[in-house]
């Protein structure tokens, strides 16, 4: 007896494990997509977060606002809609808004990282807003 090609099941086994292999990595691949556009809102971000820690360290108070803090007024991404400093009581706050462009976990939110005053260091704290757990 001579094999001249696949049997139909062996195919079917085949386009079988094909969809398993699928079914797993397209949502891990979905997941890298927004880790890295969250990681270009954290890069955007860490220019705003020298302004402000320097503007603190120099003036003894966080910025108002972009411009008090040295920076250009508008800050967009590929990803990321806007990059706004504000004062949240005492504490400076730099969201970071993420644009429609975004994966669609991160459409709509919004990363939040709070300056505080460590005693001669500056640290920020990160908290999200959106509908799903950034």
């Amino acid at each position: 007896m001579t094999h001249k090609g696949f049997t139909l099941i062996e195919l079917m086994i085949v386009v079988a494990i094909i969809g398993i292999l699928a079914a797993v990595a397209i949502p891990q691949y979905q997941n890298y997509v927004a880790r890295a556009q969250v990681s270009e809102s954290l890069v955007l971000a860490s220019g705003a977060k020298s302004a402000v820690a320097e503007h603190y360290m120099t003036t003894g108070s966080f910025p108002d606002d972009n411009e008090a803090a040295g920076l250009a007024t508008t800050i967009t991404g590929n990803y990321v809609a806007s990059v706004e400093v504000s004062l949240s009581g005492d504490d400076g706050v730099i969201t970071v808004a993420f644009s429609d462009d975004a994966h669609s976990n991160l459409q709509g939110g919004e990363i939040a990282l709070t300056a505080v005053d460590n005693g001669g260091s500056i640290a920020f704290s990160c908290t999200t807003t959106g509908s799903t757990d950034i």
